[in-house]
């Protein structure tokens, strides 16, 4: 029998219902041995849905969690994120656990636990990279709606691919994303002086080294998939969100009208058989289709 180790999952989150079952039944499908869900809004009416879920544990993060967790609540979410990530961290038996957003989704060309169970003693790490969903209007609803994602183009070997694909966008897209190109992370658990962050680890207060990105799993991001969610949430991530981190585009999209803010996403997140086409030749096109409400509904008439 081939070798595979028990992983977890831990998201902290602030998001409508079907897209937290959703994240559960798509990850528990995967084999999660157990997923840990935060919720960011103590008062989420979700508690209720997901907290009898086998293999899930559910918390309000309120007032009386934080006083006991660390005596306040971090203001900023990445630093909430952070916080609950190492307590899961810190408290769990499973070999590996991982951070990831509720609007993440992992894609594994073959069993997560049998990947991990083949990373080196002294790897501390697997790392996952992040493939960027994009918008297709033509597809039917499925609570995350994409079927088209795209790789990050980072560094400056890209510099041209990311010219070619995005055109006169490439400057505000230094790494070939909306959103983070670092990825996400499988800790092994156990080790001393460990440290989880939201891309990565510091041990004894050095930053880890994780290695490429592993090829057996994928890190589907639904960042800026859905227009009116992207347009909703757009202000938030210019002023403390993912947009705040790169100056260019976040002053770029600030003194962009609505119609050049239209402009610019129908360039770089919807669907056409040029972009497509442009992403292939760059090897940074991936299809899935996730079929997120049948997992749901497999999920919930199960229990």
């Amino acid at each position: 029998m081939t070798a595979r180790e028990a992983w977890g999952l831990c998201a902290t989150v602030k998001a409508p219902q079907d897209q937290l079952l959703a994240f559960i039944a798509h990850h528990l499908g995967l084999g999660a041995a157990h997923i840990w869900i935060f919720l960011d809004d103590p008062d989420d009416p979700a508690f209720d849905a997901i907290a009898g879920i086998d293999r899930v544990t559910a918390t309000r993060c309120d007032m009386d969690y934080w006083t006991t967790l660390i005596n306040k609540r971090p203001d900023r979410h990445q630093n909430r994120q952070g916080r609950n990530m190492q307590a899961v961290y810190k408290s769990t038996k499973l070999p590996w656990v991982g951070h990831i957003d509720v609007d993440e989704y992992l894609l594994a060309s073959e069993d997560i636990g049998t990947v991990l169970a083949r990373m080196p003693a002294d790897r501390p790490m697997y790392r996952i990279a992040p493939w960027e969903a994009l918008h297709d209007p033509s597809l039917p609803d499925d609570i995350f709606t994409a079927r088209q994602f795209r790789a990050a183009l980072s560094g400056a070997d890209k510099a041209g691919a990311r010219e070619r694909v995005f055109g006169p966008f490439a400057p505000l897209l230094a790494q070939g994303v909306l959103s983070h190109s670092a990825g996400k992370c499988f800790f092994r658990t156990g080790l001393s002086r460990f440290e989880p962050r939201l891309h990565g680890a510091f041990r004894a207060g050095e930053r880890v080294k994780g290695g490429d990105f592993g090829p057996e799993i994928a890190l589907l991001h639904f960042h800026a998939e859905d227009p009116l969610r992207w347009r909703d949430r757009l202000q938030f991530r210019l002023e403390r969100g993912a947009y705040s981190f790169n100056e260019v585009l976040q002053h770029w999209l600030m003194a962009a009208g609505p119609a050049g803010v239209d402009g610019f996403y129908d360039a770089v997140q919807r669907v056409s058989p040029d972009l497509l086409a442009r992403l292939a030749a760059e090897d940074a096109l991936l299809t899935a289709d996730l079929g997120l409400r049948a997992k749901i509904a497999a999920l919930t008439s199960a229990d």
